[in-house]
């Protein structure tokens, strides 16, 4: 599908993820946010605590340290424990400081403090901020994220992770919401490859893709047309109609 929307990449960070211990939803939550606001999501990549794969990870994926998209978004390892290296990590890519936030400290303190909560070294981890980023609000739980260069620091807890990307929202450069149809046919994937690779190839500036599925002793496949411009998309599942209507 051809695009000139901005770009977009999800770095989901933790060995809870790897491990399946956790199961992962921020980035299908983030993917239909991006989706749903014209920015064409490239990758998603998953990688352990550990520094050094952080490290390149964001350096091959924020266009402002010369990775391939225009934005990235990381979920996890900015809390208050020992493996939560993500913040050490984004300052050594972008090859500046990190040090305790006057504002980020000041935001934490009045919350714990209001809920009589000890303030400890631990918990202060979480208000350590690489040098020349900006926060992000958090109205969950109070500590926050960053933002610096392309890149968008979050939470792993999910509906923390959700606060922030509601507050990054009204920043992010928007494109074209991309439009869809679906057609259901019950038969099996094989049998539509060939109706579906001809109109792809009649339809090339849309992206066209086949899900197959079972429901009961059937077998049928789900079609879906992606595109930027909603009449090109309905020309070309008419097109698909036609093809399944016999």
């Amino acid at each position: 599908m051809q695009s000139d929307n901005p770009t977009a990449a999800i770095l989901v960070i933790g060995d809870e993820i790897l491990s399946g211990r956790t199961r992962e939803g921020n980035a299908h939550y983030l993917s239909q946010v991006l989706n749903s606001i014209g920015i064409d999501l490239r990758e998603v990549r998953i990688v352990a605590d550990d520094e050094d794969q952080i490290v390149a990870a964001i350096r091959a994926l924020d266009k402002s340290l010369g990775g391939s998209c225009d934005m990235l978004f990381t979920s996890g390892g900015i809390g208050p424990t020992h493996d939560d290296i993500t913040a050490d990590a984004v300052a050594r890519a972008f090859d500046t400081d990190i040090s305790i936030n006057d504002e980020a400290r000041r935001i934490l303190t009045v919350n714990w403090e209001s809920r009589g909560v000890e303030i400890t070294e631990a918990r202060l981890r979480m208000a350590r901020i690489p040098h020349g980023a900006r926060l992000i609000e958090n109205k969950v739980s109070a500590a926050p994220g960053f933002h610096i260069g392309n890149t968008f620091v979050m939470a792993g807890v999910p509906n923390v992770f959700m606060a922030m990307v509601e507050a990054i929202q009204p920043e992010l450069t928007k494109g074209r919401p991309s439009v869809s149809e679906a057609l259901e046919v019950l038969r099996p994937e094989s049998e539509v490859a060939g109706p579906l690779r001809e109109v792809a190839a009649q339809f090339s500036d849309l992206s066209l893709g086949s899900y197959p599925f079972k429901r009961g002793d059937a077998y049928g496949t789900t079609l879906v047309i992606r595109g930027l411009d909603g009449a090109r998309v309905s020309a070309a599942m008419t097109e698909l109609r036609q093809r399944f209507s016999a």
